[in-house]
């Protein structure tokens, strides 16, 4: 099952994350299907390519709760 998730990247300490699709299987630091954006929580900066987002959730791909919540906030999605 492919899985709409957040990959961390960055220093100790300063946590930045890239939004990507992969098997639910895979391990947080692992492979991704793709990169479709990207979240950095100390400044609030946030970029999501959005017809990739809605390409991969109507092929079924289901986001965590961290980046439903992260969607919804930028109107990308529905709240439900």
């Amino acid at each position: 099952m492919l899985k709409l998730r957040l990959k961390r990247i960055g220093r100790k300490r300063s946590p930045a994350y890239r939004l990507v699709i992969m098997e639910n299987t895979t391990r947080r630091d692992g492979r991704p299907v793709e990169e479709v954006g990207y979240y950095n929580p100390i400044s609030k900066e946030s970029h999501f390519e959005i017809e990739k987002i809605q390409k991969w959730l109507n092929c079924g791909a289901k986001p965590t709760q961290v980046v439903s919540s992260l969607l919804k906030k930028a109107k990308i999605i529905n709240e439900l």
